[in-house]
C-alpha cells in the first residue's frame, strides 16, 4: 500500500488565484469526485496555520465527515491539511503551487497517516480496498475540473 501519492498539472493562472481556488473548501465539492465541501469551525481566520474545517465527503449513498487543521498557508505557494476522523490521524493532504511558463504547475499529494487496521477497515466501510489509486484518480479529476474552472 502506497503511503504518498502527489499528481501535477499546469492551470492557466497565477500561483496566487490557484491558491485561492485550493483553499475555497465550499468549492472544492465542485470538482472533486468524493469531497462535497467544507466549513471553517472555530475562532481562527480561515486558512491560517492551525485554522479547522469540518470536511464533508461522499460515495455513493455514504457520507461522511472529518476534521481538518491548516498545516501550510502561503498564497501563491501552498495549502496543506492534516484530517482526524473519531480522533484519530487519517491524512495529510495538500496542493504546491510553482509559478511555470503557462501559468501554475499544482501538485496535490495525499499522505496516508491510518494504521494498517484501520486502512483495511475503513477501505472495507467505504468500498475502496484501494485507496491510493482511487486518491490518485480523484485528483487527476480534481485538478482536470478546477482547471476548467479557473
Amino acid at each position: 500500500m502506497a503511503h504518498h501519492v502527489e499528481v501535477s498539472r499546469v492551470i492557466a493562472a497565477t500561483p496566487e488565484r490557484v491558491y485561492e481556488l485550493v483553499s475555497d473548501l465550499p468549492r472544492m465539492g465542485e470538482w472533486s469526485p468524493e469531497n462535497t465541501g467544507g466549513k471553517w469551525v472555530g475562532t481562527m481566520p480561515p486558512a491560517t496555520v492551525g485554522a479547522k474545517f469540518k470536511g464533508t465527503n461522499g460515495k455513493g449513498k455514504m457520507r461522511w465527515s472529518t476534521v481538518a487543521t491548516v498545516t501550510r498557508a502561503e498564497s501563491g505557494r501552498a495549502f496543506a491539511f492534516d484530517v482526524k476522523a473519531s480522533g484519530m490521524k487519517v491524512a495529510g493532504w495538500g496542493f504546491d503551487l510553482e509559478p511555470v511558463d503557462g501559468g501554475t504547475r499544482v501538485t496535490q499529494w495525499w499522505d496516508d497517516h491510518r494504521n494498517p487496521l484501520m486502512a483495511r477497515v475503513t477501505g472495507l466501510a467505504l468500498r475502496v480496498p484501494a485507496r491510493s489509486s482511487h486518491n490518485r484518480a480523484g485528483m487527476e479529476r480534481t485538478l482536470e475540473a478546477m482547471a476548467a474552472a479557473r
